[in-house]
């Protein structure tokens, strides 16, 4: 290959439990990452496929991260993709902690042991002017059908309580409240129930994706809202659609735990990139 004239695009393809992502370095060579070009990468018979596409560029601390959703919208956080890039740097520097910078702010990632990676997504955001809402009002019990509660994880959430979390049909539900008026900015919508002490089931609709098979700002968001309503204590086991996630709501912010996997490397071609110009 003539790399003088390459204009190929690499990436990496990760998932954390099934929540799927593009992940782009950025840091040797900066690239300019448009709506249309999320947008075209995301679909999944035109383009590659993915929930959220990570951009990964230098920042104050080891690196800096960029979250854009699969309709091209940007999102300010997204806790898998954090740990799955977390555990990328994380092997490549050799190290067992790193210090993240995001549109949220700062992120700090660690090696939890086994194969499992921990982010600390930081406090969340329980005041209706950070979430943010439409109007002030009670975050723990919100003016809707089912009383959800609403939090902020760096992005909004809205998490309803049922008996079955299994038995709501999410593609049906989670568009009619990713829209709803209280939220201005659109939210992800969580549906879950307590299995048992301090282990909960939820499945998630993702503001600007659809269902997806987990979420870790999503997980986060549950955990901080069982234990505001008295549901579970502050240390949960999340189980998901993709598998299972670990919070633990500290004193210093939300710590997520769970796996990671690299599928693999490739490259967008230039052809490829090139048609989304067009779009």
């Amino acid at each position: 290959m003539d790399t003088k004239t390459d204009t190929s695009l690499p990436f990496m393809k990760m998932h954390g439990l099934g929540n799927d992502f593009v992940v782009v370095d950025a840091r040797a060579h900066p690239i300019e990452i448009t709506p249309a070009m999320a947008k075209g990468i995301a679909h999944r018979r035109f383009g590659l496929g993915f929930d959220q596409l990570t951009v990964i560029t230098q920042g104050s601390g080891d690196a800096h991260l960029t979250f854009y959703n699969s309709d091209g919208s940007t999102s300010g956080a997204c806790g898998n993709a954090t740990r799955c890039v977390a555990r990328f740097l994380l092997d490549e520097t050799h190290s067992d902690h790193l210090h993240l910078t995001t549109d949220r702010g700062d992120l700090f990632a660690k090696d939890a042991g086994n194969g499992l990676t921990s982010v600390n997504m930081g406090a969340p955001q329980l005041q209706w002017h950070e979430i943010p809402l439409a109007e002030e009002m009670d975050t723990l019990e919100l003016p809707i059908e089912g009383a959800p509660t609403a939090t902020g994880m760096g992005n909004p959430h809205c998490t309803f309580f049922v008996q079955d979390a299994d038995l709501i049909p999410l593609e049906e539900f989670g568009p009619r409240y990713e829209h709803h008026p209280l939220y201005p900015e659109r939210t992800n919508v969580q549906i879950a129930h307590i299995v048992g002490p301090n282990h909960i089931r939820m499945r998630v609709w993702e503001r600007g994706v659809g269902v997806t098979l987990s979420s870790g700002s999503s997980s986060c968001a549950t955990a901080v809202a069982a234990a505001r309503r008295g549901l579970t204590g502050r240390k949960v086991q999340i189980d998901l659609d993709g598998g299972t996630l670990w919070i633990d709501w500290r004193d210093d912010g939300v710590w997520m735990t769970g796996a990671t996997m690299h599928v693999c490397d490739g490259r967008f071609t230039a052809q490829f990139l090139q048609s989304l110009d067009t779009k």
